[in-house]
């Protein structure tokens, strides 16, 4: 019995030590916080900007899923659309029409 109890509380401690070690944060784990992923700060700008244009319900819904996508293929889809739209209004053809289009595209048309 008298060498039992000195196991006991031995084996007490331990454990108790083993628990409060998992509680405690790792070494150097709270100097060091995890940098926010790309994802993370899309998401956080996007939100602000819609936030900014005080956008509710479904307009907001779609705004999101569109900012976070990405995608800025839209926006040269638009650009295409608008250059080609105003080749066609000057009846451009030819070299001619493939100069307007190079300048239109690149940016340097207004």
């Amino acid at each position: 019995m008298k060498k039992l109890l000195p196991l006991l509380a031995a084996a007490g401690f331990a454990l108790s030590f083993a628990a409060h070690a998992a509680d405690a944060p790792a070494a150097g784990a709270s100097a060091t916080a995890k940098a926010p992923t790309a994802q993370q700060t899309r998401m956080k700008t996007c939100n602000a900007d819609a936030g900014a244009k005080n956008l509710k319900g479904d307009e907001r819904k779609a705004f999101m899923k569109e900012c976070l996508s990405g995608n800025k293929a839209s926006t040269q889809q638009d650009k295409m659309k608008s250059c080609n739209a105003d080749a066609g209004a000057k009846n451009l053809k030819g070299d001619a029409r493939k100069a307007f289009m190079k300048e239109c595209l690149s940016g340097a048309a207004s």
